[in-house]
């Protein structure tokens, strides 16, 4: 049959969708069970790109029933990563042709199941089991492709065509830009990315190992960087890891592709701000409140000067004491003596003193929302009044 899933009925793929998830999992347990090349963790060399797949493919096989047209371009890409992947890998296409037919049996018994829930007639069960090895047919004949344009590209035309789309993602291109300059690298345009700031390589130290195939790496010099696709998956990839360890590096929030440009400032933001290299990754997920401080600091600076300014009459001792007292009391929610003790380390009859003296030398502007507000902006920021010697 030419086109099973034209006779499908249209209404099964909502009882399909459903099964998504737990069927992913399913045919990743069997696949890392029974065939030996991908029995390594999903964070390992190969699970996120494994994993990657079986998604797209069961949610594309649904699409497929809805009456969805043929696979799209951006889809056929992620099978023929998978297949660029293998040669990376130094493979032939045997394991992963091993784990698609693995794939399909796994599948079409959850599929059949379904099936028969729903009431199917002999007949309709023949024609989805036709369109379940349909589906891997083609699958298996993008990553062949995939496998056979990795060996053609390794004279380096791909990695000019993916250095150009980097640098358009960085420039801040029109996703028109964006969707032909991935064509042309072979990329799948993501849902969102995260750029990560690195550190230049130390001599000496021992450089990384492939990263995986859809992650862009920007040149090895002064300001070296990734583009990490669908952060959440391949962010837990071992070969990233690697890369990331002992580098300095900063990992920027994801955001969709056209604001690749902002992920890379903000973790080059939060870098510069660190007192030095840090051994494992920063997240700058952690750190958005620091961000939008760093955002515009003379704004910041100038927010510091007018709420601080009751402190400029004290000396340098007084002022930290109080400004460190004031921020755990606003930070513990104008908490109690003790609270705010606990976050100083200090006896909680220390801290009465010193909430006592916040209170002279600010006054009315503790309660104001707005007013401590800024304060707690001014005291994030680092910033301090000039004070008396």
């Amino acid at each position: 049959m030419a086109d099973p899933w034209a006779a499908l009925p249209r209404n099964f793929s909502t009882e399909l969708r459903p099964e998504q998830k737990a069927l992913a999992a399913e045919i990743i347990r069997e696949i890392r069970t029974a065939v030996p090349e991908f029995s390594r963790p999903l964070a390992g060399t190969f699970g996120t790109g494994i994993q990657h797949g079986v998604e797209t493919a069961l949610a594309e096989f649904a699409d497929r029933v809805e009456g969805v047209a043929d696979p799209s371009p951006e889809r056929l890409r992620v099978y023929r990563s998978l297949g660029r992947g293998e040669l990376a890998e130094g493979r032939s296409l045997d394991a992963l042709q091993a784990a698609y037919r693995l794939g399909a049996r796994v599948a079409w018994r959850r599929y059949a199941r379904v099936a028969r829930r729903c009431r199917l007639g002999p007949e309709a069960l023949v024609t989805l089991a036709e369109a379940v090895f349909a589906h891997i047919d083609e699958i298996a004949a993008a990553s062949v492709q995939g496998y056979a344009d990795a060996r053609a590209d390794r004279a380096g035309a791909l990695g000019r065509s993916r250095h150009q789309l980097l640098g358009l993602l960085l420039a801040g291109a029109s996703a028109q830009e964006l969707r032909q300059a991935a064509a042309v690298a072979d990329w799948a345009l993501p849902r969102s990315v995260a750029c990560v700031s690195l550190d230049p390589p130390q001599p000496g130290r021992p450089r990384p190992g492939r990263l995986p195939d859809p992650v862009l790496a920007g040149p090895d010099h002064a300001e070296p960087h990734l583009l990490v696709p669908e952060p959440e998956l391949y962010l837990r990839d071992a070969r990233v890891a690697e890369a990331l360890h002992g580098r300095g590096a900063v990992i920027g929030p994801a955001v969709p592709p056209e604001q690749a440009a902002d992920s890379l400032r903000w973790a080059r933001l939060v870098r510069g701000r660190l007192p030095g290299p840090p051994e494992e990754p920063v997240d700058c997920r952690d750190r958005l409140p620091e961000l939008l401080l760093l955002a515009d600091p003379p704004l910041v600076r100038l927010i510091a000067e007018r709420r601080l300014a009751p402190l400029a009459g004290l000396t340098a001792k007084q002022s930290e004491r109080l400004a460190a007292t004031l921020l755990a009391w606003l930070r513990t929610d104008r908490g109690s003596a003790p609270e705010v003790a606990a976050r100083l380390g200090i006896h909680p009859q220390t801290a009465r003193r010193r909430l006592r003296r916040v209170q002279e030398v600010f006054g009315a502007a503790l309660d104001g929302p707005d007013a401590r507000f800024e304060l707690e902006i001014a005291l994030r920021g680092g910033h301090r009044p000039h004070v008396r010697d």
